[in-house]
Protein backbone atom coordinates (compact mmCIF):
# COMPACT_ATOMS: atom_id res chain seq x y z
CA UNK A 1 0.00 0.00 0.00
CA UNK A 2 1.18 3.54 -0.79
CA UNK A 3 -0.70 4.89 2.23
CA UNK A 4 -1.25 4.09 5.89
CA UNK A 5 -4.75 4.34 7.36
CA UNK A 6 -4.27 4.45 11.12
CA UNK A 7 -7.76 4.06 12.63
CA UNK A 8 -11.34 5.25 12.63
CA UNK A 9 -11.11 8.73 14.10
CA UNK A 10 -14.26 10.82 13.93
CA UNK A 11 -17.82 11.07 12.69
CA UNK A 12 -20.13 13.97 11.86
CA UNK A 13 -23.78 13.41 12.75
CA UNK A 14 -26.54 15.81 11.76
CA UNK A 15 -28.91 16.47 14.66
CA UNK A 16 -31.99 18.64 14.94
CA UNK A 17 -31.58 20.08 18.46
CA UNK A 18 -28.12 20.85 19.83
CA UNK A 19 -29.37 21.46 23.36
CA UNK A 20 -31.10 18.08 23.49
CA UNK A 21 -28.00 16.42 22.03
CA UNK A 22 -25.72 18.13 24.57
CA UNK A 23 -27.87 16.92 27.46
CA UNK A 24 -27.65 13.34 26.16
CA UNK A 25 -24.01 13.15 25.08
CA UNK A 26 -22.36 15.46 27.63
CA UNK A 27 -24.60 15.47 30.72
CA UNK A 28 -25.70 11.83 30.57
CA UNK A 29 -22.89 9.97 28.76
CA UNK A 30 -19.98 12.08 29.94
CA UNK A 31 -18.39 13.12 26.65
CA UNK A 32 -15.98 16.04 26.98
CA UNK A 33 -17.22 19.12 25.13
CA UNK A 34 -14.06 20.55 23.60
CA UNK A 35 -15.78 23.44 21.88
CA UNK A 36 -19.12 24.51 20.44
CA UNK A 37 -20.82 27.23 18.41
CA UNK A 38 -24.32 27.90 17.18
CA UNK A 39 -24.11 25.07 14.63
CA UNK A 40 -21.73 22.47 16.11
CA UNK A 41 -20.72 20.62 19.26
CA UNK A 42 -17.25 19.02 19.22
CA UNK A 43 -16.91 16.06 21.56
CA UNK A 44 -14.12 13.74 22.67
CA UNK A 45 -13.47 10.98 25.18
CA UNK A 46 -11.32 11.25 28.29
CA UNK A 47 -8.49 9.25 26.73
CA UNK A 48 -8.38 11.15 23.46
CA UNK A 49 -5.60 13.66 22.80
CA UNK A 50 -7.27 15.12 19.70
CA UNK A 51 -9.77 17.97 19.45
CA UNK A 52 -12.75 15.70 18.88
CA UNK A 53 -13.95 12.33 17.70
CA UNK A 54 -17.62 13.23 17.28
CA UNK A 55 -19.19 16.33 15.75
CA UNK A 56 -22.87 17.05 16.27
CA UNK A 57 -23.99 19.43 13.53
CA UNK A 58 -27.32 21.22 13.55
CA UNK A 59 -29.52 20.35 10.58
CA UNK A 60 -33.16 20.06 9.59
CA UNK A 61 -33.14 16.26 9.75
CA UNK A 62 -30.84 13.54 11.11
CA UNK A 63 -28.21 12.15 8.77
CA UNK A 64 -24.58 11.02 8.70
CA UNK A 65 -22.31 13.51 6.94
CA UNK A 66 -19.10 11.51 7.06
CA UNK A 67 -17.16 8.71 8.73
CA UNK A 68 -13.57 9.79 9.23
CA UNK A 69 -10.25 7.92 9.26
CA UNK A 70 -6.90 9.28 10.39
CA UNK A 71 -3.95 8.58 8.10
CA UNK A 72 -0.25 8.86 8.85
CA UNK A 73 0.62 11.85 6.64
CA UNK A 74 -0.78 14.24 4.06
CA UNK A 75 1.05 12.31 1.35
CA UNK A 76 -1.28 9.41 2.14
CA UNK A 77 -4.22 11.59 1.12
CA UNK A 78 -2.82 12.02 -2.36
CA UNK A 79 -2.27 8.27 -2.70
CA UNK A 80 -5.80 7.54 -1.50
CA UNK A 81 -7.23 10.08 -3.92
CA UNK A 82 -5.39 8.41 -6.79
CA UNK A 83 -6.64 4.98 -5.74
CA UNK A 84 -10.28 6.02 -5.55
CA UNK A 85 -10.09 7.93 -8.82
CA UNK A 86 -8.56 4.89 -10.55
CA UNK A 87 -11.46 2.83 -9.16
CA UNK A 88 -13.95 5.26 -10.67
CA UNK A 89 -14.87 7.28 -7.56
CA UNK A 90 -15.11 11.06 -7.70
CA UNK A 91 -13.29 12.71 -4.79
CA UNK A 92 -13.74 16.00 -2.94
CA UNK A 93 -10.98 17.98 -1.22
CA UNK A 94 -11.48 20.15 1.86
CA UNK A 95 -8.48 22.40 2.29
CA UNK A 96 -6.93 23.75 5.49
CA UNK A 97 -9.37 26.08 7.22
CA UNK A 98 -12.51 24.67 5.63
CA UNK A 99 -13.22 22.48 8.66
CA UNK A 100 -12.71 23.49 12.26
CA UNK A 101 -9.73 21.74 13.94
CA UNK A 102 -9.09 19.52 10.90
CA UNK A 103 -6.36 20.00 8.29
CA UNK A 104 -6.60 19.08 4.64
CA UNK A 105 -9.10 16.26 4.12
CA UNK A 106 -10.24 13.96 1.35
CA UNK A 107 -13.87 12.87 1.08
CA UNK A 108 -15.24 10.15 -1.16
CA UNK A 109 -18.18 7.78 -1.45
CA UNK A 110 -16.92 4.23 -0.97
CA UNK A 111 -17.90 1.19 -3.01
CA UNK A 112 -21.13 0.79 -1.00
CA UNK A 113 -22.04 4.49 -1.00
CA UNK A 114 -20.79 5.30 2.49
CA UNK A 115 -19.37 8.83 2.92
CA UNK A 116 -15.71 8.51 3.96
CA UNK A 117 -13.23 11.14 5.03
CA UNK A 118 -9.45 10.82 5.38
CA UNK A 119 -7.23 13.33 7.18
CA UNK A 120 -3.79 13.46 8.79
CA UNK A 121 -3.90 16.63 10.88
CA UNK A 122 -6.21 17.47 13.76
CA UNK A 123 -5.71 19.98 16.54
CA UNK A 124 -4.48 18.48 19.82
CA UNK A 125 -6.41 18.61 23.07
CA UNK A 126 -5.60 17.86 26.68
CA UNK A 127 -5.65 14.15 27.45
CA UNK A 128 -7.88 13.69 30.50
CA UNK A 129 -7.37 10.00 31.19
CA UNK A 130 -6.21 10.58 34.77
CA UNK A 131 -8.54 13.48 35.50
CA UNK A 132 -10.78 11.17 37.47
CA UNK A 133 -12.56 14.17 38.92
CA UNK A 134 -14.06 14.71 35.44
CA UNK A 135 -15.33 11.15 35.01
CA UNK A 136 -19.11 11.07 34.82
CA UNK A 137 -21.88 9.22 33.03
CA UNK A 138 -20.41 6.35 31.05
CA UNK A 139 -16.82 7.59 31.64
CA UNK A 140 -16.41 7.80 27.87
CA UNK A 141 -12.86 6.98 26.73
CA UNK A 142 -12.50 6.99 22.93
CA UNK A 143 -14.09 6.20 19.57
CA UNK A 144 -13.65 2.55 18.62
CA UNK A 145 -15.48 1.55 15.42
CA UNK A 146 -18.16 2.09 12.80
CA UNK A 147 -20.73 -0.54 11.86
CA UNK A 148 -22.60 -0.09 8.60
CA UNK A 149 -25.43 -1.84 6.81
CA UNK A 150 -24.62 -2.44 3.14
CA UNK A 151 -26.33 -4.27 0.32
CA UNK A 152 -23.29 -6.45 -0.55
CA UNK A 153 -21.06 -7.33 2.41
CA UNK A 154 -18.71 -9.55 0.41
CA UNK A 155 -18.00 -6.81 -2.12
CA UNK A 156 -17.51 -4.16 0.57
CA UNK A 157 -15.27 -6.39 2.67
CA UNK A 158 -13.11 -7.35 -0.29
CA UNK A 159 -12.61 -3.70 -1.30
CA UNK A 160 -11.51 -2.65 2.19
CA UNK A 161 -9.09 -5.57 2.49
CA UNK A 162 -7.66 -5.61 -1.03
CA UNK A 163 -7.59 -1.86 -1.74
CA UNK A 164 -7.44 -0.10 1.65
CA UNK A 165 -5.30 -2.55 3.63
CA UNK A 166 -7.81 -3.64 6.29
CA UNK A 167 -7.59 -7.11 7.87
CA UNK A 168 -10.47 -9.35 8.91
CA UNK A 169 -10.80 -10.46 12.54
CA UNK A 170 -14.16 -12.28 12.44
CA UNK A 171 -16.90 -13.00 9.95
CA UNK A 172 -20.28 -14.69 9.69
CA UNK A 173 -21.27 -16.80 6.71
CA UNK A 174 -24.24 -18.87 5.61
CA UNK A 175 -24.54 -22.55 4.76
CA UNK A 176 -23.97 -21.53 1.13
CA UNK A 177 -20.70 -19.81 2.03
CA UNK A 178 -22.02 -16.27 1.54
CA UNK A 179 -20.48 -13.61 3.80
CA UNK A 180 -23.24 -12.18 5.96
CA UNK A 181 -21.16 -9.85 8.13
CA UNK A 182 -17.47 -8.98 8.50
CA UNK A 183 -15.32 -7.23 11.11
CA UNK A 184 -12.31 -5.39 9.70
CA UNK A 185 -9.52 -3.51 11.43
CA UNK A 186 -6.58 -1.18 10.93
CA UNK A 187 -5.73 -0.62 14.59
CA UNK A 188 -4.84 -3.75 16.54
CA UNK A 189 -8.27 -4.59 17.95
CA UNK A 190 -11.29 -6.46 16.57
CA UNK A 191 -12.53 -3.73 14.26
CA UNK A 192 -12.53 -0.20 12.97
CA UNK A 193 -15.21 -1.02 10.41
CA UNK A 194 -17.88 -3.72 10.40
CA UNK A 195 -20.32 -4.51 7.61
CA UNK A 196 -23.67 -6.22 7.99
CA UNK A 197 -26.08 -7.42 5.31
CA UNK A 198 -29.16 -5.26 4.96
CA UNK A 199 -30.71 -2.14 3.50
CA UNK A 200 -27.88 0.26 2.80
CA UNK A 201 -25.76 2.21 2.74
CA UNK A 202 -26.66 3.20 6.29
CA UNK A 203 -24.77 3.71 9.53
CA UNK A 204 -25.95 1.12 12.02
CA UNK A 205 -23.89 2.46 14.91
CA UNK A 206 -20.73 4.12 16.14
CA UNK A 207 -18.93 2.19 18.89
CA UNK A 208 -17.25 3.99 21.79
CA UNK A 209 -14.82 2.38 24.22
CA UNK A 210 -15.49 2.46 27.98
CA UNK A 211 -12.94 1.75 30.73
CA UNK A 212 -14.60 -1.41 32.10
CA UNK A 213 -17.84 -3.43 32.10
CA UNK A 214 -19.04 -1.72 35.28
CA UNK A 215 -19.12 1.57 33.40
CA UNK A 216 -21.84 0.06 31.20
CA UNK A 217 -23.96 -0.88 34.22
CA UNK A 218 -23.41 2.55 35.74
CA UNK A 219 -24.49 4.14 32.46
CA UNK A 220 -27.82 2.33 32.62
CA UNK A 221 -28.41 3.71 36.12
CA UNK A 222 -27.48 7.24 35.05
CA UNK A 223 -29.69 7.12 31.98
CA UNK A 224 -32.66 5.82 33.98
CA UNK A 225 -32.22 8.46 36.67
CA UNK A 226 -32.19 11.22 34.02
CA UNK A 227 -35.28 9.96 32.23
CA UNK A 228 -33.46 8.26 29.34
CA UNK A 229 -34.59 4.73 30.07
CA UNK A 230 -36.27 4.49 26.67
CA UNK A 231 -32.96 5.32 25.00
CA UNK A 232 -31.60 1.91 26.02
CA UNK A 233 -32.29 -0.25 22.98
CA UNK A 234 -30.35 -3.45 23.61
CA UNK A 235 -28.22 -4.81 26.43
CA UNK A 236 -26.29 -4.70 28.58
CA UNK A 237 -24.78 -7.99 27.50
CA UNK A 238 -21.76 -9.77 26.11
CA UNK A 239 -21.19 -10.43 22.43
CA UNK A 240 -20.16 -13.88 21.20
CA UNK A 241 -18.47 -12.17 18.28
CA UNK A 242 -15.54 -10.18 19.76
CA UNK A 243 -16.31 -11.32 23.33
CA UNK A 244 -16.96 -7.67 24.25
CA UNK A 245 -19.48 -6.19 26.67
CA UNK A 246 -22.02 -3.90 25.00
CA UNK A 247 -24.91 -1.51 25.42
CA UNK A 248 -26.82 -0.02 22.47
CA UNK A 249 -28.42 3.41 22.84
CA UNK A 250 -30.45 5.72 20.63
CA UNK A 251 -29.77 9.43 20.85
CA UNK A 252 -32.56 12.08 20.68
CA UNK A 253 -32.47 11.96 16.86
CA UNK A 254 -32.42 8.17 16.62
CA UNK A 255 -28.72 7.75 15.84
CA UNK A 256 -27.45 4.54 17.42
CA UNK A 257 -24.28 4.34 19.47
CA UNK A 258 -22.72 1.34 21.15
CA UNK A 259 -20.88 1.50 24.46
CA UNK A 260 -18.23 -1.18 24.21
CA UNK A 261 -15.48 -2.80 26.29
CA UNK A 262 -13.39 -5.95 26.41
CA UNK A 263 -12.43 -7.23 22.97
CA UNK A 264 -8.99 -8.63 22.15
CA UNK A 265 -5.66 -8.04 20.39
CA UNK A 266 -5.32 -8.76 16.64
CA UNK A 267 -1.76 -7.54 16.01
CA UNK A 268 -0.02 -10.84 15.22
CA UNK A 269 0.54 -11.28 11.47
CA UNK A 270 -0.44 -14.96 11.71
CA UNK A 271 -3.81 -14.18 13.35
CA UNK A 272 -6.52 -16.08 11.48
CA UNK A 273 -10.04 -14.67 11.04
CA UNK A 274 -12.62 -16.38 13.22
CA UNK A 275 -15.54 -17.87 11.32
CA UNK A 276 -19.05 -18.00 12.75
CA UNK A 277 -21.87 -19.96 11.16
CA UNK A 278 -25.01 -17.85 10.91
CA UNK A 279 -26.97 -20.55 12.77
CA UNK A 280 -24.50 -20.86 15.65
CA UNK A 281 -26.32 -19.45 18.71
CA UNK A 282 -23.02 -18.69 20.48
CA UNK A 283 -22.19 -16.04 17.92
CA UNK A 284 -25.32 -14.18 18.96
CA UNK A 285 -25.55 -12.36 22.24
CA UNK A 286 -23.47 -14.69 24.38
CA UNK A 287 -26.06 -14.78 27.15
CA UNK A 288 -28.88 -15.58 24.76
CA UNK A 289 -31.26 -12.61 24.93
CA UNK A 290 -32.71 -11.39 21.65
CA UNK A 291 -32.43 -7.96 20.07
CA UNK A 292 -35.58 -5.92 19.35
CA UNK A 293 -36.89 -5.61 15.81
CA UNK A 294 -35.82 -1.97 15.60
CA UNK A 295 -32.19 -3.04 16.06
CA UNK A 296 -32.43 -4.97 12.79
CA UNK A 297 -34.63 -2.59 10.82
CA UNK A 298 -33.54 0.94 11.75
CA UNK A 299 -30.31 2.78 10.97
CA UNK A 300 -29.09 6.27 10.05
CA UNK A 301 -29.19 7.52 6.46
CA UNK A 302 -25.93 8.78 4.97
CA UNK A 303 -25.11 11.82 2.84
CA UNK A 304 -23.56 12.14 -0.61
CA UNK A 305 -20.21 13.94 -0.15
CA UNK A 306 -20.59 15.77 -3.48
CA UNK A 307 -24.25 16.80 -3.50
CA UNK A 308 -25.15 16.88 0.19
CA UNK A 309 -28.25 14.83 -0.58
CA UNK A 310 -29.28 11.62 1.15
CA UNK A 311 -27.87 8.53 -0.59
CA UNK A 312 -30.41 6.16 -2.13
CA UNK A 313 -30.68 2.88 -0.24
CA UNK A 314 -30.85 -0.62 -1.70
CA UNK A 315 -31.97 -3.90 -0.08
CA UNK A 316 -29.41 -6.43 1.06
CA UNK A 317 -28.12 -8.96 -1.45
CA UNK A 318 -28.81 -11.88 0.90
CA UNK A 319 -32.14 -12.96 2.30
CA UNK A 320 -32.80 -11.43 5.71
CA UNK A 321 -31.94 -13.67 8.65
CA UNK A 322 -33.26 -12.06 11.79
CA UNK A 323 -31.18 -13.95 14.38
CA UNK A 324 -27.99 -12.25 13.14
CA UNK A 325 -26.32 -10.14 15.82
CA UNK A 326 -23.41 -7.88 14.90
CA UNK A 327 -21.20 -5.71 17.04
Amino acid sequence: MDFNIIRCARAILHVTDLDASRKFYVDALGFIETESDAEHIYLRGLEEHTHHSLVLKKAEKPCVETLGYKVQSNADLEALSLLFEEEGHQTKWLENGEQHAIGRALRVQDISGLPLEFFADIEPAERLLQRYDLYKGSRMQRIDHFNCSVSDVERASAFYQEKLGFACSEYTDTSDGDIWAAWLHRKQTVHDQAFMNGVGPRLHHIGFWLPDPLAIIHTCDVLASMGYGNSIERGPGRHGLSNAFFLYLRDPDGHRIELYNGDYLTSDPDFKPIRWDINDPMRQTFWGHAAPDCWFNEASAVMDVLTGEEVEQKPGKLKQHKPTFVI
